[in-house]
């Protein structure tokens, strides 16, 4: 997190707005001491997983009879 002075905030404060609807948050301090965090009012959403794989449909299907045998030690 970065920390800027009141001052700064004030005047860059369209680009720290950018910065924070990207994710990040910014603290604003006054001399040496922290008065204000600025943080997105919704997170976003993280995406997870590798990139742009997709599970196929039948992923979610039955396992067939032999197979969930297998899968369970039978």
């Amino acid at each position: 997190m970065e920390v800027v002075k009141v001052q700064q905030a004030k005047t860059h404060l369209s680009a720290l707005l950018a910065r924070v609807e990207e994710g990040e948050e910014v603290l604003i301090a006054r001399a040496d001491r922290v008065v204000a965090r600025l943080v997105p009012v919704t997170p976003r959403p993280r995406r997870l997983g590798f990139g742009s794989y997709r599970l196929p449909a039948t992923f979610f299907d039955e396992l067939p009879g032999e197979e969930l045998d297998a899968w369970e030690g039978r």
